[in-house]
């Protein structure tokens, strides 16, 4: 799809795209995002269902650690809801 449709977006995403194994969540995201660009308002709609897995989750928390940042700027960064990041710091790091 990005050679045929985004050829010039090619080598921006080849460093993904040549992972060996499986592509992580935030692989997807990263290619989402130079594919298609960052999001904005209109496209806010789309984000309503995204799921996430744990390994994502951790990495996403960890982020915030490393970082030094609070739930709002974590969930702007990552473009979710700051409950999402409080909820999963309750379930997970507890």
């Amino acid at each position: 799809m990005i050679s045929m449709k985004y050829p010039e977006k090619e080598l921006l995403s080849r460093n993904i795209l040549n992972k060996k194994g499986i592509l992580s969540l935030m692989d997807i995201i990263k290619l989402n995002t130079i594919i298609f660009g960052p999001i904005t308002n209109g496209s806010i709609e789309n984000q309503k269902h995204r799921s996430y897995n744990k390994e994502t989750i951790l990495y996403i928390l960890d982020y915030q650690k490393k970082n030094n940042l609070n739930n709002t700027q974590v969930a702007h960064h990552f473009k979710m809801s700051r409950n999402t990041i409080s909820k999963w710091k309750k379930l997970l790091v507890s």
